[in-house]
């Protein structure tokens, strides 16, 4: 079993089971780990199942190949275990690819939380999508506050396309979803952590859901 704790700054998450940060190899860990830190909140990392079920809030990250990724999942059991967690779990990048059903790069099985398939960017345009994008057609609790065509920061050469459980879509050579929302589970594309102020204020609107 892996795990830091952050201590609390200010306001404490509800509950007993804190946020906890999925780690299974593939993660952008430290940043998000510090942004947590900036809102005011603790965090545990950890890949223990007992910790993941008990958390208040689940975050999985992801940075990587989604094939090696996803058999880390495996290896560990994480793949079973995600998809029945009951309390608001957040995939941010790669870790909301995975929660798709399938995905182009590396002709990778998802965990089928949400119902699109994952599809590589055409030659048509410079992949990864590095930088700052807007996104627009908010329709969450997610983007309470946030204004319409925000900047967030991101970097991938896969995207999920527009569907039933997009709550944000991005434009880069064509529309696709920048966020998901199915049920419990909430995915961004984009980095929130790495996405300055309005990044942070989505981070913690999840941690307030």
């Amino acid at each position: 079993m892996n795990h830091n704790i952050i201590q609390p700054l200010s306001t404490p998450p509800s509950g007993d089971g804190g946020i906890v940060i999925i780690n299974y190899g593939a993660g952008n860990i430290q940043s998000i780990m510090f942004a947590i830190e900036r809102l005011g909140y603790k965090a545990v990392l950890s890949n223990n199942p007992d910790e993941i079920k008990a958390a208040d809030k689940v975050i999985f990250p992801g940075v990587g190949e989604a094939s090696y990724a996803m058999k880390m999942l495996q290896e560990s059991g994480l793949d079973v275990l995600i998809p029945t967690l009951k309390q608001p779990v957040f995939g941010i990048c790669l870790g909301m690819q995975l929660m798709c059903n399938h995905s182009e790069e590396g002709d990778t099985k998802g965990l089928g939380i949400f119902d699109v398939n994952v599809l590589k960017f055409s030659n048509k345009v410079k992949v990864p999508q590095m930088g700052w994008n807007t996104i627009y057609n908010l329709k969450s609790d997610l983007f309470k506050g946030i204004a319409e065509n925000e900047y967030m920061y991101l970097v991938h050469s896969f995207y999920a396309p527009i569907c039933g459980e997009t709550i944000a879509t991005t434009n880069y050579e064509l529309e696709y979803s920048s966020a998901l929302e199915n049920d419990n589970f909430y995915g961004t594309q984009f980095h929130p952590e790495k996405s300055g102020d309005v990044g942070e204020r989505i981070l913690g609107n999840f941690l307030k859901l």
